[in-house]
């Protein structure tokens, strides 16, 4: 009897370790067995912990009755953890998202945090808005207009080209970062879907710069946006001292430092978003122990009349 019971535990572990390197998603149309684009001996799920569970959380500051950290001004914002305001997103299905940017501040774009639940499903942007969501926490199912699927896990990321049929799943608790904003069309430039991973981006050069730069989406004229991934390691900060027509959106996915806006010197951890208006005056500098990471959007390849 002891025998048999040995050779069933065993037998039972076995299987448990082969579809544990199966990531199987369920569509409308059945299972497709959708290969991760993140090697299986990363740390994916332990990566950005602190923007999920932040230092300065709700419960950490209940002693300070009134107090944030978030600040809006004319020409930036810093919206921090503990005010976000989360409420359930249009057309998404089991799905709490919070706006960290909009149009209401003066951007032309909108960065949101959508927490998804188990069974939980994406709606679609409005007409002519493209979309770029990068996952931080869990693992979500990306499914097109063909029914092709795709697991992306966290690290990974996608970009929808404007009118494209899509829609994300989640089986479990995920966490993403999307950012979203209308088309600016170019005559005889079509943008392509993408799906890739933030280890499968080449650094870039950064003459006079010290930090480290991947740019996840290609540099050419169909895409009217970019999404930049920065590394410092701790007491590095940028040479430049910032100041041009472009918008940015950041959200500080490791680390800790001093961000400059405008003439306001703040200190900023993960967790923290930031909104820059064209031409105010922008500077980092990393602090801390570990390195900093920050994911930022800009807007690119449009002349600005």
């Amino acid at each position: 009897m002891q025998f048999f019971s040995a050779f069933f535990a065993k037998s039972f572990l076995l299987l448990s370790t082969i579809f544990g390197f199966l990531s199987i998603a369920v569509t409308e149309e059945g299972f497709c067995i959708a290969p991760s684009i993140i090697e299986s001996n990363s740390n994916a799920q332990t990566l950005y912990s602190k923007v999920t569970n932040p230092t300065l959380s709700p419960s950490h500051l209940q002693d300070l009755p009134g107090f944030t950290r978030s600040v809006y001004k004319s020409d930036h914002a810093l919206i921090t953890p503990e005010s976000h305001v989360f409420s359930p997103l249009p057309e998404w299905s089991n799905t709490l998202g919070a706006y960290l940017v909009s149009p209401a501040m003066g951007a032309h774009f909108v960065m949101y945090i959508a927490k998804m639940q188990e069974s939980s499903k994406s709606g679609l942007p409005p007409k002519h808005v493209e979309r770029f969501v990068f996952v931080v926490q869990g693992l979500v199912t990306l499914t097109n207009v063909s029914g092709i699927c795709q697991t992306l896990m966290v690290d990974s990321f996608a970009y929808l080209p404007p009118n494209s049929k899509h829609h994300f799943e989640s089986y479990e608790s995920s966490t993403l970062v999307v950012f979203e904003r209308r088309y600016a069309y170019l005559e005889d430039h079509i943008p392509e879907p993408i799906v890739g991973s933030t280890n499968q981006q080449p650094l870039l050069d950064t003459p006079g710069e010290v930090f480290q730069l991947r740019k996840l989406l290609p540099t050419s004229l169909p895409y009217d946006f970019n999404i930049h991934i920065m590394d410092f390691q701790p007491g590095e900060f940028l040479n430049v001292k910032e100041v041009h027509y472009n918008q940015h959106g950041l959200l500080l996915l490791e680390g800790q430092g001093i961000y400059r806006l405008g003439d306001s010197w703040y200190p900023v951890e993960a967790g923290d978003a930031i909104w820059m208006a064209p031409f105010v005056p922008q500077w980092y500098a990393a602090l801390g122990k570990i390195p900093t990471r920050y994911l930022l959007y800009k807007d690119v390849n449009r002349n600005p009349l």
